[in-house]
């Protein structure tokens, strides 16, 4: 007899019901926890391997040490969670950062040396003369290869420096592992100016010749400081500052101007929160970028003469797809308005919203208006989930609530558990304590925090087959799931993705170069409830994700595994090899479970299971599967009754 639809998913509702639990994880989901210091303030960090995260601050007098100085940089293990004292030979305030093809992490620019107080050394005492024994990082260029055994140092040498200054510049990877370096000024102030001061040029790492002028970057005075820069799987760029924004096609040097952002200003220091919604099979890879919050102030508010820590940040959030439609859409606005807050791709498809403040900006000064140093007030303690897929009008949810007030230089990013850790946040000149500056609001935070979301509690899947380099193109790949691994639900196998996470270099609100990408799959069910995960490469473009290590992790009805420690392309700086696009197998049931329905089946694709949407994500079951997966289902209860 016929099953009709519906009768088929209800059934498949009753399948789908949990089995058994697995006793959570020690922590519970929804918080944060305070783990250990950082030993220098967090205004730079970047996940380095499975263990090391990497932070790197501005000179300052922090009470860590090396070789006879304050450190601005230390290795964080988040296996003791204990730190290592890390020598930079330059000063790295404002710095800008990312990961090249071949796995090296890449820190760029920087500010004048100083002393005490963040007073700058004079013009001829800039290489090592003042009691931090710092050096002008205008033009530094800071490499490093990490390592989980100690032995990794950041190799800051000036005969690799770059022949103009950068303080505050923006880094984006590129298709063929190296990194655009764009924007930023030469000296000291709040937002950028014209004379002597703006860098309006581009250049590139490892160099591809003399910098060149993006008109974009003296159009958009005074406020491009750190530009938004997103490389598009177009080969093209997004780029944003002021109330302007762009298509950069930067391999002919063109500049397509588009409609102005909606709203306010959201590049720094308005510093709204910025990220890419998951680049999926479903919506074709598309990049999809977000911003949230910002502060709405014309070109002639931007100076310091008024006191900008009363004025309210703005809460609208807006998007644009740039590939398909250079429209800018209205999103869900938060609950109130907000600058420097960190957006952090999570590995089921949301988004985590993190740090800021509800007054003011980023920055900082000795005016008279200020709190302490802080041009921001009101910091907010509230984290949130953003869901790309709900219904408008539901997409924001309550995570956690901080107890530490992250503002200015404060920093967060994902972890190969699926956490996030949190730290940072010194709105003041130097090194600022509690017990030393009792006049003061907000000092420099050392605390380590690892936020758990609200899947942590929930029995984790442990795949085997994880692999440890993704191509561009070329034969897929098998992950094995068992029924355990699948929630002792084998119809989970239809809500189960791949996914690869670039962390990105965080600092300043941004994570640059962070992305969220789904590969493609079609499974194979086996007779113990188990399953195979047939698993495509990267599509064969660079553009949609590039070259460099990534984290990759299996999602389960979204909850992800740990991730494996990947190498996206072929671990070099250069062209990458480019093989033809994956061919999966169909999805199929195991031959015992078709045995018990019988026959052989056409492909329809009629009818899918619930939560399946579009047959780019992998082949569409037919009706013959569908019925052997109600077989299944009805198979397991029949087993628990």
């Amino acid at each position: 007899m016929p099953i009709s639809p519906s009768t088929l998913l209800h059934v498949l509702s009753l399948a789908a019901v949990s089995l058994s639990s697995i006793p959570a994880q020690a922590q519970s989901a929804n918080t944060f926890k305070y783990v250990g210091l950082s030993g220098v303030s967090a205004q730079q960090l970047f996940l380095g391997t499975m263990n090391k995260v990497y932070i790197v601050d501005k000179t300052e007098n922090n009470n860590a040490t090396v070789n006879g100085h304050p450190a601005w940089a230390t290795e964080y293990d988040l296996t003791t969670n204990t730190f290592r004292t890390m020598d930079v030979l330059s000063n790295s305030f404002c710095a800008g950062g990312t990961v090249l093809g071949n796995g090296t992490w890449l820190n760029v620019g920087g500010n004048q040396a100083i002393t005490y107080g963040g007073v700058s050394m004079p013009t001829a005492q800039q290489s090592g003369q003042s009691p931090y024994k710092d050096w002008d990082g205008g033009k530094a260029i800071r490499l490093i290869d990490p390592c989980d055994d100690e032995s990794c140092e950041w190799v800051d040498d000036p005969t690799m420096y770059m022949t103009s200054r950068r303080w505050y510049p923006t880094l984006e990877t590129l298709e063929d592992g190296s990194a655009m370096i764009m924007g930023g000024c030469e000296w000291g102030g709040y937002v950028n100016y014209a004379d002597n001061q703006n860098n309006p040029t581009v250049e590139y790492f490892p160099s591809k010749g003399q910098p060149f002028t993006l008109n974009f970057l003296l159009k958009t005075m005074p406020v491009n400081l750190f530009p938004l820069i997103w490389l598009l799987p177009s080969g093209n760029m997004l780029v944003q500052a002021e109330f302007q924004a762009e298509i950069f096609d930067y391999k002919n040097n063109i500049e397509y101007p588009i409609n102005d952002i909606p709203d306010c200003v959201r590049v720094y220091p308005a510093s709204a929160g910025t990220a890419v919604f998951p680049m999926t099979p479903e919506n074709n890879w598309t990049a999809t970028i977000i911003f949230c919050g910002g502060t709405f102030l014309e070109a002639d508010q931007w100076t310091t003469t008024w006191a900008i820590n009363t004025y309210p940040a703005n809460q609208s959030c807006v998007k644009i797809s740039p590939d398909v439609d250079l429209t800018w859409y209205h999103e869900d606005s938060l609950d109130t308005g907000r600058s420097m807050g960190n957006f952090i791709n999570l590995p089921d498809g949301r988004l985590f919203y993190v740090n800021g403040a509800h007054l003011g900006t980023a920055g900082y000064g000795t005016e008279d208006w200020t709190i302490g140093q802080s041009y921001a007030d009101q910091p907010l303690y509230q984290s949130w989930y953003f869901d790309p897929k709900a219904a408008s009008g539901s997409k924001w949810s309550k995570a956690a609530v901080s107890p530490i007030p992250r503002m200015y230089h404060s920093v967060a990013s994902l972890l190969p558990d699926g956490s996030v850790i949190v730290s940072g946040s010194n709105p003041n000149a130097d090194y600022v304590s509690k017990e030393l500056n009792t006049t003061y609001t907000y000092f420099t935070q050392y605390q380590v925090e690892i936020f758990y979301p609200d899947y942590w509690d929930k029995p984790k899947p442990n795949p085997t087959g994880m692999p440890s380099q993704i191509t561009y193109g070329g034969d897929p790949f098998d992950i094995h799931l068992t029924l355990s691994d699948l929630a002792n639900n084998t119809m989970n196998i239809n809500a189960t993705r791949a996914v690869i996470i670039r962390t990105g270099f965080s600092t300043h609100t941004m994570n640059m170069g962070q992305r969220h990408v789904e590969l493609e799959t079609s499974f194979t069910t086996q007779d113990d409830g188990g399953a195979v995960l047939h698993v495509a490469q990267m599509e064969p473009n660079p553009a949609i994700l590039v070259p460099g290590p990534a984290l990759f992790f299996i999602v389960v009805n979204g909850v992800p595994s740990n991730a494996s420690w990947i190498t996206v392309g072929d671990g070099t700086i250069g062209q990458q090899t480019i093989k033809a696009k994956s061919v999966l197998p169909r999805s199929q049931i195991s031959a015992q479970l078709m045995a018990q329905y019988g026959g052989s089946y056409s492909r329809s694709g009629s009818y899918v299971v619930a939560g399946q949407s579009d047959c780019r994500r992998r082949s569409v079951l037919d009706i013959g599967q569908m019925i052997g997966l109600v077989v299944m289902g009805l198979g397991l209860i029949g087993f628990l009754i």
